[in-house]
C-alpha cells in the first residue's frame, strides 16, 4: 500500500523556497504571500516529521533532509509540466527541432515563406547533432525535421522530404582552367564536413576512387554546413547535400567540379508524435514543404545508384 503523500500546494511551496532560499520570492514566484509559503512549509515538516529550513542571520539554508528531498521534487514537478505540455495546444506555434545545416541551407526560407502564407508561426531551433534525434518527452518540441534511414517510432508520425545526395562542391573560380579529372581531384585540397571522413569516403567508393584518392590530411569541420562555407571561400573542395547546394550552385556561389551525386541511404524526414493534439498543424506543414521540394530546380547531374 503506497503511503499517503503530502498535499501538492505544500510540495510546490517547498521547492519554490528552497529554490530562491527565500520564502517571499516563493511567495512571490507563486503568487502568495509570504506567510503562506511559511505555512505550507510547516505543513510538509509535520508530514515528515523534521526540520527543512534553518535560519542563520538573515539567510534561509536548507537542511540535510530538505537537500535529499528536493532533487526527487525538481525532477517530478519537471515530468508533471511536460505531462501537461503534451495537452495543451496553440493553434498558432509550433516547436520544431532541425539539424544546424539543413536550417541554414535549406528550411529557414522556407519556414519566412510558410510564416507568410499561413496563420500557423514556427518556432525554429537548430541544433548540432552528431546523431539526428529529438525525445519529445523529455525536450520541448512539436515536430522534428531529422535525417534518417526512416526507422522511428511506431508512435511517431513521419513523411520523407527529400533524400540526402552527396556531392563535391568547390567555389566557382576552381572550375577555371584543367578540368576536373582524377589527376587534378588527387592534387585537391579535401574539406572534410565530418571529422570521421565519412561523406568523402562514400562518395569515393560509389565512385570506385576509394583507393586512388587519400583521405588523409585536409581541414576537418563538424557541420557539412562549414565544409561548404570553407569551399565557397576556395580553401578546397567539400562535400554537400545536393538539395542543400541548389540554390547556391544556381545563384553562383558554389560550383561543382565533378558533377556526379551518390545517395547516402538517408533521407530527411518531418516528424511528429502521434498523440499530440492538434494534427492538422502538422500536416500543413508537412503538406507545404512537400509541396516546395517537388517544385525545386536541382543542378542537371548524374545520379549514381548504389548496390
Amino acid at each position: 500500500m503506497n503511503q499517503r503523500l503530502p498535499p501538492l500546494y505544500a510540495l510546490r511551496a517547498f521547492e519554490a523556497a528552497a529554490r530562491h532560499c527565500s520564502f517571499t520570492r516563493a511567495g512571490e514566484e507563486l503568487a502568495i504571500t509570504q506567510s503562506a509559503v511559511s505555512r505550507h512549509v510547516r505543513t510538509l515538516e509535520e508530514h515528515f516529521s523534521c526540520r527543512l529550513f534553518e535560519r542563520r542571520g538573515r539567510s534561509l539554508q536548507l537542511t540535510e533532509a530538505a537537500r535529499m528531498l528536493l532533487p526527487g521534487l525538481r525532477d517530478g514537478f519537471e515530468a508533471l509540466e511536460r505531462a501537461c505540455n503534451t495537452l495543451r495546444v496553440d493553434d498558432t506555434v509550433l516547436r520544431l527541432k532541425a539539424p544546424s545545416t539543413l536550417t541554414m541551407r535549406w528550411l529557414l526560407a522556407r519556414l519566412s515563406r510558410y510564416r507568410l502564407s499561413s496563420a500557423s508561426e514556427v518556432q525554429l531551433t537548430s541544433a548540432w547533432m552528431d546523431v539526428d534525434k529529438v525525445d519529445f518527452l523529455h525536450e520541448p518540441f512539436d515536430c522534428a525535421v531529422l535525417l534518417s534511414q526512416g526507422d522511428f517510432p511506431e508512435e511517431w508520425e513521419s513523411t520523407e522530404l527529400f533524400a540526402e545526395w552527396l556531392i563535391p562542391v568547390c567555389a566557382p573560380e576552381a572550375l577555371s582552367g584543367s578540368s576536373w579529372d582524377l589527376p587534378r581531384l588527387q592534387a585537391a585540397e579535401l574539406l572534410h564536413p565530418t571529422p570521421d571522413r565519412r561523406d568523402w569516403r562514400q562518395w569515393l567508393q560509389a565512385m570506385g576512387l576509394a583507393d586512388q584518392v587519400p583521405l588523409k590530411g585536409g581541414q576537418v569541420f563538424d557541420t557539412l554546413e562549414l565544409g561548404m562555407v570553407a569551399a565557397a571561400r576556395g580553401y578546397g573542395v567539400s562535400i554537400g547535400d545536393l538539395v542543400m547546394v541548389a540554390e547556391d550552385v544556381a545563384q553562383g556561389r558554389l560550383a561543382l567540379p565533378w558533377p556526379s551525386a551518390v545517395p547516402s541511404g538517408c533521407s530527411y524526414y518531418l516528424v511528429w508524435p502521434k498523440a499530440r493534439r492538434g494534427q492538422e498543424r502538422f500536416r500543413r506543414l508537412r503538406d507545404y514543404l512537400v509541396a516546395d521540394v517537388a517544385a525545386m530546380q536541382l543542378p542537371a547531374v548524374a545520379r549514381l545508384s548504389v548496390s
